[in-house]
């Protein structure tokens, strides 16, 4: 009896211990887990003891509160951006690469001979039509100037004489007194003062046209290149080809020189065909133009040139629009981009933004919401070219259906959701 006792004397303490380290070991969990220390929940001696004391329960707080947002992210239906297709009148263009050209570019010379005096504009200026830009010594062509004015003058003095002598002559020659000789050399010197004025009057334009070009002007409004020649030299020499002073360039309006393949001329050709222009209407067809860096065309001008023939080497035709150019944003040499038109008018296309467009290895698709709020993949037909941010939907599409435009991540085919309309000119 008292071998028995003392062992479950014993017993009883190594139990005691193993609760003692399971509440520690509960404690440090509840820590962990950022929970207030409790009690280790009470257990039944294994020897029919007391039961240890029972733990506090814990909180409706601490036991709900970590379920309760998973539950409500499960059953939410989220709410996804949509948009209605934008239903325009589009036109169909091609694209293709061109380079700014200047309308005009002369090469300014010296029509007079004489020492270059003075340069009325700094290299690389702009200057307006008739601007003075260089001056040639002008003395020896003031003093042409002067001599026949005076031999204007001699003849007239000639042409009164001969008037007078012929009426006197005339008189005597009717009484009498002078030979018929006499009156027909009057008549002669008559014709000959009257010829001798036309000669001076002549003399005096040709002058005063050397006069005038001793001082050289602008053409036409543009810009001055670098001066090729300096103060104080001989310019205008007539023996050779006389050296160029400058070179002024017109660039308002400027011309886009492009070059259209066969195909795209032949498909355009086609297309004016159908709408019967005249080749008055096709040199009015607009032609927009936009930088290299840009996406948009902001310069408009229209057909100025098309070409008669292909060029058999390259299989293109040249085309040339001109268009105004008032901020001189074009340069002669800028490579550009031309878009024009292929004469061909889509009626009621169906636009969506671009960046609801998604591609796969079957193609491009669009994420639907159908009439159950269910989200559905559609495959489609897009234009290449995108109209303002907007990209036309040739196929695949009808105009009342909803077409996914926000948080496209969160969506996948088969999902329910509900859609919030807005607008496809805001994206």
């Amino acid at each position: 009896m008292a071998a028995m006792s003392s062992a479950a004397c014993g017993s009883a303490s190594a139990q005691g211990s193993v609760n003692r380290v399971e509440g520690e070991l509960d404690q440090l969990w509840n820590k962990l887990r950022g929970h207030k220390s409790a009690p280790p929940p009470a257990k039944q001696s294994p020897a029919g003891g007391a039961p240890q004391a029972p733990a506090a329960p814990a909180s409706p707080a601490q036991t709900a509160a970590p379920a309760a947002p998973s539950q409500k992210a499960a059953g939410a239906t989220p709410e996804i951006p949509v948009v209605q297709p934008k239903v325009e009148t589009v036109t169909d263009y091609v694209e293709i690469t061109g380079t700014a050209a200047s309308t005009n570019i002369v090469k300014l010379i010296a029509r007079v001979e004489g020492y270059l005096e003075k340069i009325h504009f700094a290299d690389g200026a702009s200057v307006k039509e008739d601007d003075l830009l260089f001056t040639i010594q002008q003395d020896q062509y003031k003093a042409q100037l002067q001599q026949a004015k005076a031999q204007l003058m001699t003849q007239q003095a000639a042409l009164v004489h001969a008037q007078t002598e012929l009426v006197r002559y005339t008189e005597l020659f009717h009484r009498n007194a002078a030979s018929a000789t006499e009156v027909d050399q009057w008549v002669y010197q008559k014709a000959a003062a009257e010829a001798g004025i036309l000669s001076a009057q002549g003399q005096i334009e040709v002058a005063q046209l050397n006069l005038d070009y001793t001082e050289v002007r602008a053409p036409f409004a543009g810009v001055m290149g670098k001066h090729l020649v300096d103060p104080h030299n001989v310019v205008g020499g007539g023996g050779g080809q006389p050296a160029a002073l400058a070179e002024i360039t017109q660039l308002d309006p400027i011309y886009v020189n492009a070059t259209l393949s066969e195909q795209q001329a032949l498909g355009i050709r086609a297309n004016i065909n159908q709408r019967r222009l005249t080749p008055a209407d096709l040199l009015k067809v607009p032609v927009d133009v936009g930088l290299q860096n840009g996406t948009d065309y902001p310069y408009h001008g229209h057909i100025e040139y098309v070409a008669p023939q292909f060029d058999p080497t390259t299989g293109t035709i040249e085309v040339r629009g001109i268009l105004r150019n008032p901020d001189r944003n074009l340069l002669p040499g800028l490579f550009v981009r031309v878009r024009l038109p292929k004469g061909h008018v889509a009626h009621g296309a169906l636009l969506v933004p671009a960046r609801t467009i998604s591609e796969d290895q079957s193609g491009l698709y669009l994420m639907i919401v159908n009439k159950d709020d269910v989200v559905e993949q559609r495959y489609v037909q897009a234009a290449q070219r995108p109209v303002g941010g907007l990209r036309v939907i040739s196929s695949g599409l009808e105009p009342d259906e909803l077409v996914v435009t926000g948080d496209l991540w969160r969506v996948s085919p088969g999902m329910k959701v509900i859609p919030k309309l807005t607008s496809a000119d805001a994206q």
